[in-house]
């Protein structure tokens, strides 16, 4: 597995989040058995970028904490996954999250949580959107958060 972390904002300290940040990752593609020949890139960024980003994406001028890019539906992209052999070193790619640590910071802060813990759960309902979960109704936002939910429980951090 290939885990690609960018830094491209100053404006929050970082430091300790790429360990996290692989712990998560690592830890959604166990919840949904996904094997390890996958890459994933995950980009910091601040609340400019990210805001420029939502208005080019998804035509939303304001800054939001993540966005997933899936680079193709996942099933297709893992049934791709699943011919490489186990042991082969042929890597596929899954898709790129960026995080506003701006935006993070201060929804831990609103929320009343550390900041660990909003970026972890930031990256783990970003995963999931890579894996081709999403929220648009009711009942796939309760399968969703029930994921989040696991994966947060798995790594033992809570609310």
């Amino acid at each position: 597995m290939n885990i690609l972390i960018d830094n491209r904002q100053d404006k929050v300290d970082a430091i300790n989040l790429e360990k996290l940040v692989e712990k998560v990752i690592k830890t959604v593609l166990e919840v949904e058995e996904v094997i390890d020949n996958v890459e994933v890139s995950v980009s910091f960024v601040d609340n400019e970028e990210i805001r420029k980003l939502n208005k080019y994406y998804r035509g939303i001028d304001k800054p939001t904490d993540v966005l997933s890019f899936p680079l193709a539906e996942f099933e297709d992209t893992y049934a791709e996954v699943e011919e490489i052999e186990e042991d082969s070193e042929e890597v596929q790619p899954i898709g790129d999250i960026v995080i506003s640590l701006e935006k993070a910071l201060e929804q831990s802060m609103e929320y009343g949580h550390s900041f660990e813990r909003e970026v972890a759960y930031l990256t783990a309902h970003s995963m999931l959107h890579l894996l081709g979960y999403d929220h648009e109704t009711e009942e796939e936002r309760k399968i969703m958060r029930e994921k989040e939910e696991e994966v947060m429980a798995r790594l033992n951090i809570g609310r």
